[in-house]
Protein backbone atom coordinates (compact mmCIF):
# COMPACT_ATOMS: atom_id res chain seq x y z
CA UNK A 1 0.00 0.00 0.00
CA UNK A 2 1.52 3.79 -0.72
CA UNK A 3 1.74 6.48 1.52
CA UNK A 4 -1.10 8.28 0.23
CA UNK A 5 -2.99 5.00 0.60
CA UNK A 6 -1.85 4.33 3.79
CA UNK A 7 -2.98 8.00 4.93
CA UNK A 8 -6.36 7.69 3.66
CA UNK A 9 -6.76 4.59 5.24
CA UNK A 10 -6.14 5.67 8.86
CA UNK A 11 -8.66 8.75 7.85
CA UNK A 12 -10.86 6.58 6.18
CA UNK A 13 -11.64 3.82 8.36
CA UNK A 14 -11.06 5.72 11.69
CA UNK A 15 -14.31 7.63 11.57
CA UNK A 16 -16.68 7.09 14.17
CA UNK A 17 -20.50 5.57 13.17
CA UNK A 18 -23.33 5.77 15.61
CA UNK A 19 -26.10 2.96 15.41
CA UNK A 20 -28.82 3.91 18.11
CA UNK A 21 -26.60 3.59 21.83
CA UNK A 22 -23.73 1.83 19.96
CA UNK A 23 -21.25 4.64 19.21
CA UNK A 24 -18.65 2.96 17.06
CA UNK A 25 -14.80 4.43 17.24
CA UNK A 26 -13.89 3.21 13.47
CA UNK A 27 -15.88 1.77 10.55
CA UNK A 28 -13.99 -1.46 11.06
CA UNK A 29 -16.42 -4.77 12.23
CA UNK A 30 -15.27 -8.65 12.52
CA UNK A 31 -17.20 -10.45 9.86
CA UNK A 32 -19.12 -13.64 11.67
CA UNK A 33 -17.57 -16.84 11.39
CA UNK A 34 -18.44 -20.20 12.89
CA UNK A 35 -15.62 -22.08 14.77
CA UNK A 36 -16.85 -24.73 16.69
CA UNK A 37 -14.76 -24.16 19.68
CA UNK A 38 -17.01 -23.53 21.93
CA UNK A 39 -17.62 -27.29 23.82
CA UNK A 40 -21.68 -28.34 24.62
CA UNK A 41 -22.38 -25.00 23.22
CA UNK A 42 -20.49 -22.89 25.93
CA UNK A 43 -18.28 -20.13 25.00
CA UNK A 44 -15.24 -20.21 27.41
CA UNK A 45 -12.03 -18.04 28.10
CA UNK A 46 -10.51 -19.25 25.24
CA UNK A 47 -13.41 -17.71 22.94
CA UNK A 48 -12.91 -14.50 24.88
CA UNK A 49 -9.95 -13.65 24.68
CA UNK A 50 -10.20 -14.63 20.86
CA UNK A 51 -12.75 -11.73 20.64
CA UNK A 52 -10.93 -9.61 22.93
CA UNK A 53 -7.50 -8.88 20.96
CA UNK A 54 -9.18 -8.25 17.76
CA UNK A 55 -10.94 -5.74 19.72
CA UNK A 56 -7.70 -4.93 21.75
CA UNK A 57 -5.97 -4.22 18.47
CA UNK A 58 -8.77 -1.90 17.07
CA UNK A 59 -11.43 -3.28 15.55
CA UNK A 60 -14.61 -1.12 15.95
CA UNK A 61 -17.36 -3.65 16.28
CA UNK A 62 -16.78 -7.26 16.57
CA UNK A 63 -19.90 -9.63 15.24
CA UNK A 64 -19.53 -12.73 17.08
CA UNK A 65 -20.11 -16.48 14.75
CA UNK A 66 -23.66 -17.61 14.42
CA UNK A 67 -24.93 -18.47 17.90
CA UNK A 68 -27.90 -21.37 17.99
CA UNK A 69 -31.48 -19.69 19.66
CA UNK A 70 -33.58 -21.70 22.18
CA UNK A 71 -35.16 -23.95 19.87
CA UNK A 72 -34.51 -27.21 18.96
CA UNK A 73 -33.66 -27.56 15.51
CA UNK A 74 -31.57 -24.66 15.45
CA UNK A 75 -28.18 -26.04 15.34
CA UNK A 76 -26.55 -28.66 13.52
CA UNK A 77 -22.88 -28.85 15.24
CA UNK A 78 -21.97 -29.37 18.89
CA UNK A 79 -18.63 -27.25 19.17
CA UNK A 80 -20.83 -23.80 17.77
CA UNK A 81 -21.82 -21.91 20.81
CA UNK A 82 -25.66 -21.54 21.60
CA UNK A 83 -27.12 -18.47 23.23
CA UNK A 84 -29.95 -20.02 25.53
CA UNK A 85 -28.92 -21.97 29.21
CA UNK A 86 -27.19 -20.28 32.19
CA UNK A 87 -24.31 -22.12 31.23
CA UNK A 88 -24.11 -20.51 27.66
CA UNK A 89 -25.28 -17.02 28.35
CA UNK A 90 -22.83 -16.93 31.59
CA UNK A 91 -19.95 -17.71 29.27
CA UNK A 92 -21.61 -14.91 26.58
CA UNK A 93 -20.93 -12.60 29.43
CA UNK A 94 -17.53 -13.18 30.18
CA UNK A 95 -16.87 -12.67 26.75
CA UNK A 96 -18.55 -9.60 26.80
CA UNK A 97 -16.82 -8.34 29.65
CA UNK A 98 -13.47 -9.44 27.75
CA UNK A 99 -14.44 -7.22 24.96
CA UNK A 100 -15.56 -4.36 26.86
CA UNK A 101 -12.68 -4.44 28.82
CA UNK A 102 -10.33 -3.45 26.15
CA UNK A 103 -12.31 -0.98 24.79
CA UNK A 104 -14.06 -2.70 21.80
CA UNK A 105 -18.28 -3.13 20.88
CA UNK A 106 -20.20 -6.80 20.20
CA UNK A 107 -23.22 -7.94 19.06
CA UNK A 108 -24.26 -11.62 18.97
CA UNK A 109 -25.63 -13.21 15.74
CA UNK A 110 -28.62 -14.79 16.13
CA UNK A 111 -29.05 -17.97 14.00
CA UNK A 112 -31.41 -21.12 13.11
CA UNK A 113 -29.96 -23.14 10.46
CA UNK A 114 -33.22 -24.75 9.24
CA UNK A 115 -32.78 -27.18 6.78
CA UNK A 116 -29.61 -26.75 6.74
CA UNK A 117 -29.15 -29.12 9.62
CA UNK A 118 -28.13 -32.54 9.66
CA UNK A 119 -30.47 -34.90 10.57
CA UNK A 120 -29.37 -37.32 13.41
CA UNK A 121 -26.36 -34.23 14.57
CA UNK A 122 -25.88 -32.39 17.76
CA UNK A 123 -26.72 -30.05 19.65
CA UNK A 124 -30.05 -32.09 20.00
CA UNK A 125 -29.86 -35.23 17.84
CA UNK A 126 -33.90 -36.11 17.64
CA UNK A 127 -34.36 -32.84 16.88
CA UNK A 128 -36.30 -33.03 13.01
CA UNK A 129 -34.74 -30.79 10.16
CA UNK A 130 -37.20 -27.84 9.66
CA UNK A 131 -38.17 -25.43 7.17
CA UNK A 132 -40.69 -22.87 5.74
CA UNK A 133 -41.83 -25.80 3.09
CA UNK A 134 -39.22 -29.08 4.36
CA UNK A 135 -37.28 -28.44 1.08
CA UNK A 136 -33.52 -28.77 1.24
CA UNK A 137 -30.50 -26.16 -0.47
CA UNK A 138 -28.84 -29.82 -1.71
CA UNK A 139 -29.82 -33.04 -2.74
CA UNK A 140 -30.76 -34.36 0.71
CA UNK A 141 -33.88 -35.72 2.13
CA UNK A 142 -37.35 -33.00 2.24
CA UNK A 143 -37.66 -32.18 5.92
CA UNK A 144 -40.46 -31.06 7.97
CA UNK A 145 -42.44 -28.14 6.63
CA UNK A 146 -42.94 -25.48 9.68
CA UNK A 147 -46.71 -25.28 11.37
CA UNK A 148 -47.88 -22.03 12.94
CA UNK A 149 -47.00 -23.11 16.24
CA UNK A 150 -43.06 -23.70 14.90
CA UNK A 151 -43.33 -20.19 13.35
CA UNK A 152 -44.20 -19.12 16.64
CA UNK A 153 -42.22 -20.96 18.53
CA UNK A 154 -38.62 -19.64 16.71
CA UNK A 155 -40.03 -15.96 17.20
CA UNK A 156 -40.49 -16.53 20.84
CA UNK A 157 -36.71 -17.88 20.74
CA UNK A 158 -35.33 -14.84 18.56
CA UNK A 159 -37.04 -12.39 20.84
CA UNK A 160 -35.50 -14.45 23.73
CA UNK A 161 -32.63 -14.52 22.30
CA UNK A 162 -32.25 -10.27 21.96
CA UNK A 163 -33.87 -9.95 25.46
CA UNK A 164 -30.99 -12.22 27.00
CA UNK A 165 -28.37 -10.17 24.80
CA UNK A 166 -29.18 -6.72 26.12
CA UNK A 167 -29.52 -8.29 29.76
CA UNK A 168 -26.05 -9.77 29.54
CA UNK A 169 -24.27 -6.13 28.62
CA UNK A 170 -24.05 -6.54 24.52
CA UNK A 171 -23.98 -3.75 22.61
CA UNK A 172 -26.55 -5.04 20.49
CA UNK A 173 -27.89 -8.16 17.90
CA UNK A 174 -27.48 -9.30 14.78
CA UNK A 175 -30.30 -11.31 13.26
CA UNK A 176 -28.74 -14.32 10.65
CA UNK A 177 -30.96 -13.80 7.78
CA UNK A 178 -28.71 -14.53 5.10
CA UNK A 179 -26.44 -17.69 3.14
CA UNK A 180 -29.77 -19.98 3.05
CA UNK A 181 -30.34 -20.68 6.44
CA UNK A 182 -33.73 -20.91 8.11
CA UNK A 183 -34.74 -17.05 8.21
CA UNK A 184 -33.45 -16.82 4.51
CA UNK A 185 -35.21 -20.07 3.50
CA UNK A 186 -38.17 -17.74 4.00
CA UNK A 187 -37.35 -15.27 1.91
CA UNK A 188 -36.04 -18.05 -1.15
CA UNK A 189 -38.84 -18.59 -3.24
CA UNK A 190 -37.24 -22.07 -3.87
CA UNK A 191 -37.20 -22.96 -0.95
CA UNK A 192 -40.34 -21.41 0.11
CA UNK A 193 -43.20 -22.93 -1.18
CA UNK A 194 -46.28 -21.93 1.34
CA UNK A 195 -49.44 -20.95 -0.08
CA UNK A 196 -50.30 -19.54 3.75
CA UNK A 197 -49.65 -15.72 4.67
CA UNK A 198 -45.81 -16.47 5.05
CA UNK A 199 -45.23 -17.26 1.01
CA UNK A 200 -46.28 -16.39 -1.83
CA UNK A 201 -45.63 -12.79 -3.28
CA UNK A 202 -42.00 -11.27 -1.46
CA UNK A 203 -43.60 -9.57 0.89
CA UNK A 204 -45.90 -12.68 2.40
CA UNK A 205 -42.25 -14.54 2.27
CA UNK A 206 -40.73 -11.17 4.28
CA UNK A 207 -43.42 -11.94 6.83
CA UNK A 208 -41.53 -14.40 8.75
CA UNK A 209 -38.71 -12.42 9.15
CA UNK A 210 -40.56 -9.33 9.67
CA UNK A 211 -41.89 -10.84 12.25
CA UNK A 212 -38.80 -12.10 14.20
CA UNK A 213 -37.20 -8.43 14.11
CA UNK A 214 -40.73 -7.04 15.54
CA UNK A 215 -40.70 -9.33 18.06
CA UNK A 216 -37.02 -8.70 18.98
CA UNK A 217 -37.64 -4.99 18.86
CA UNK A 218 -40.73 -5.60 21.49
CA UNK A 219 -38.32 -6.88 24.09
CA UNK A 220 -35.47 -4.53 24.08
CA UNK A 221 -34.64 -0.60 24.94
CA UNK A 222 -35.74 1.59 21.53
CA UNK A 223 -32.56 2.38 21.10
CA UNK A 224 -30.89 -1.18 20.97
CA UNK A 225 -29.39 -2.01 17.76
CA UNK A 226 -31.24 -4.83 15.70
CA UNK A 227 -28.63 -5.52 12.34
CA UNK A 228 -30.25 -7.72 9.80
CA UNK A 229 -27.54 -9.71 7.61
CA UNK A 230 -29.26 -10.53 4.38
CA UNK A 231 -27.44 -11.89 1.25
CA UNK A 232 -28.53 -12.88 -2.35
CA UNK A 233 -26.22 -15.97 -2.52
CA UNK A 234 -26.76 -19.53 -0.49
CA UNK A 235 -24.04 -22.22 0.55
CA UNK A 236 -23.90 -23.93 -2.34
CA UNK A 237 -26.22 -22.13 -4.53
CA UNK A 238 -23.83 -18.46 -5.59
CA UNK A 239 -26.15 -17.29 -8.17
CA UNK A 240 -29.45 -17.39 -6.12
CA UNK A 241 -31.57 -13.75 -5.84
CA UNK A 242 -34.21 -12.70 -3.42
CA UNK A 243 -33.92 -9.65 -6.04
CA UNK A 244 -33.48 -9.63 -9.38
CA UNK A 245 -34.04 -6.26 -9.60
CA UNK A 246 -33.90 -2.68 -7.08
CA UNK A 247 -37.87 -3.05 -7.00
CA UNK A 248 -37.67 -6.98 -5.99
CA UNK A 249 -35.08 -6.38 -3.60
CA UNK A 250 -36.89 -2.94 -2.05
CA UNK A 251 -39.67 -5.33 -1.97
CA UNK A 252 -37.91 -7.61 0.71
CA UNK A 253 -36.36 -4.77 3.08
CA UNK A 254 -39.41 -2.64 3.04
CA UNK A 255 -41.04 -5.29 5.89
CA UNK A 256 -37.99 -5.56 7.70
CA UNK A 257 -37.31 -1.44 7.95
CA UNK A 258 -40.60 -0.87 8.96
CA UNK A 259 -40.73 -4.17 11.56
CA UNK A 260 -37.40 -2.20 13.32
CA UNK A 261 -34.20 -3.23 11.56
CA UNK A 262 -31.43 -0.16 12.31
CA UNK A 263 -29.00 -2.00 9.82
CA UNK A 264 -28.32 -4.27 7.38
CA UNK A 265 -25.27 -6.43 6.70
CA UNK A 266 -25.30 -7.10 3.23
CA UNK A 267 -23.18 -10.04 2.48
CA UNK A 268 -21.02 -10.94 -0.33
CA UNK A 269 -18.06 -12.76 -1.40
CA UNK A 270 -16.70 -10.18 -3.17
CA UNK A 271 -17.51 -6.04 -2.33
CA UNK A 272 -16.30 -4.81 -5.34
CA UNK A 273 -18.73 -6.35 -7.44
CA UNK A 274 -21.75 -4.59 -8.64
CA UNK A 275 -25.09 -5.78 -7.78
CA UNK A 276 -27.15 -4.92 -10.37
CA UNK A 277 -26.69 -3.58 -14.69
CA UNK A 278 -26.13 -0.27 -14.81
CA UNK A 279 -24.78 0.89 -11.56
CA UNK A 280 -21.63 0.96 -9.86
CA UNK A 281 -23.06 0.02 -6.31
CA UNK A 282 -22.72 -2.96 -4.68
CA UNK A 283 -25.16 -5.19 -2.34
CA UNK A 284 -24.98 -2.86 0.92
CA UNK A 285 -24.58 0.21 -1.58
CA UNK A 286 -27.97 -0.83 -3.03
CA UNK A 287 -29.87 -2.12 0.34
CA UNK A 288 -28.75 1.34 2.26
CA UNK A 289 -29.87 3.49 -1.03
CA UNK A 290 -33.29 1.42 -0.90
CA UNK A 291 -34.00 0.85 2.56
CA UNK A 292 -32.41 4.32 3.84
CA UNK A 293 -30.63 2.70 6.43
CA UNK A 294 -27.25 2.62 7.17
CA UNK A 295 -25.26 -0.61 5.82
CA UNK A 296 -22.52 -3.27 6.65
CA UNK A 297 -20.15 -4.92 3.26
CA UNK A 298 -18.14 -7.19 3.82
CA UNK A 299 -16.74 -9.77 1.39
CA UNK A 300 -12.73 -10.60 0.87
CA UNK A 301 -11.45 -7.70 2.36
CA UNK A 302 -7.55 -6.86 2.34
CA UNK A 303 -7.18 -10.68 0.58
CA UNK A 304 -7.02 -11.76 -3.25
CA UNK A 305 -9.41 -14.55 -3.23
CA UNK A 306 -12.89 -15.36 -2.03
CA UNK A 307 -13.44 -17.21 1.69
CA UNK A 308 -14.71 -20.37 -0.62
CA UNK A 309 -10.92 -21.10 -1.56
CA UNK A 310 -9.87 -21.75 2.78
CA UNK A 311 -12.36 -24.64 2.71
CA UNK A 312 -10.19 -25.77 -0.53
CA UNK A 313 -7.00 -25.64 1.72
CA UNK A 314 -5.95 -22.47 -0.03
CA UNK A 315 -4.21 -19.40 1.57
CA UNK A 316 -4.81 -15.76 0.47
CA UNK A 317 -2.37 -13.01 0.12
CA UNK A 318 -2.57 -9.61 1.28
CA UNK A 319 -3.67 -7.20 -1.29
CA UNK A 320 -5.13 -3.11 -1.11
CA UNK A 321 -7.96 -1.49 -0.32
CA UNK A 322 -8.24 1.10 -2.30
CA UNK A 323 -11.28 0.44 -4.19
CA UNK A 324 -12.72 -0.31 -0.50
CA UNK A 325 -11.84 3.03 0.68
CA UNK A 326 -13.31 4.84 -2.51
CA UNK A 327 -16.58 3.37 -1.50
CA UNK A 328 -16.29 4.58 2.17
CA UNK A 329 -15.36 7.45 0.73
CA UNK A 330 -18.49 8.07 -0.69
CA UNK A 331 -20.80 6.26 1.90
CA UNK A 332 -21.61 3.84 -0.38
CA UNK A 333 -22.06 2.31 2.96
CA UNK A 334 -21.27 2.69 6.77
CA UNK A 335 -18.90 -0.37 7.80
CA UNK A 336 -17.15 -2.45 6.58
CA UNK A 337 -16.22 -6.30 7.67
CA UNK A 338 -13.57 -8.34 8.06
CA UNK A 339 -13.16 -11.92 8.13
CA UNK A 340 -10.33 -14.43 6.90
CA UNK A 341 -7.78 -11.09 7.04
CA UNK A 342 -8.40 -11.14 10.60
CA UNK A 343 -8.47 -14.46 11.13
CA UNK A 344 -4.83 -14.24 9.82
CA UNK A 345 -3.90 -11.02 11.13
CA UNK A 346 -5.53 -10.34 15.02
CA UNK A 347 -4.09 -6.96 14.40
CA UNK A 348 -5.47 -6.09 10.59
CA UNK A 349 -7.34 -3.44 12.04
CA UNK A 350 -4.27 -1.64 14.16
CA UNK A 351 -2.14 -2.19 11.30
CA UNK A 352 -4.64 -0.62 8.78
CA UNK A 353 -4.90 2.09 11.29
CA UNK A 354 -1.44 2.57 11.99
CA UNK A 355 -0.08 3.54 8.87
CA UNK A 356 1.81 0.05 9.38
CA UNK A 357 0.00 -2.17 6.05
CA UNK A 358 3.35 -3.32 5.27
CA UNK A 359 3.55 -5.65 8.40
CA UNK A 360 0.02 -7.06 7.39
CA UNK A 361 0.27 -11.13 7.36
CA UNK A 362 -1.76 -12.89 4.46
CA UNK A 363 -4.36 -15.41 5.49
CA UNK A 364 -3.51 -19.10 5.73
CA UNK A 365 -5.97 -21.84 6.17
CA UNK A 366 -3.69 -23.22 9.26
CA UNK A 367 -5.80 -20.15 11.01
CA UNK A 368 -9.32 -22.43 10.91
CA UNK A 369 -8.12 -24.82 13.06
CA UNK A 370 -7.16 -23.35 15.51
CA UNK A 371 -8.71 -20.29 18.11
CA UNK A 372 -6.09 -17.16 18.38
Amino acid sequence: MSSSSTARAMDVLARPFSLGSLELRNRIAMAPMTREFSPGGVPGEDVAQYYARRAAAGVGLIITEGTYVDHASAGTKGGVPRFHGADALAGWAGVVDAVHGVGGKIVPQLWHVGMARTAGAPPVPEAPRVGPSGIPLDETEHGHAMTQQDLDDVVAAFAAGAAAAEAQGFDGIEIHGAHGYLVDQFLWERTNRRTDAYGGDIPSRSRFAAEIVAAARAVVSPDFPIIFRMSQWKIGGYDAKLGTSPQELEAVLAPLTEAGVDAFHASTRRYWLPEFDGSDLNLAGWVKKLSGKPTISVGSVGLDNEFTKAFQGEGGGVTDIDALLDRLERDEFDLIAVGRALLGDPEWAAKTLGGRADELKPFSPAALRTLY
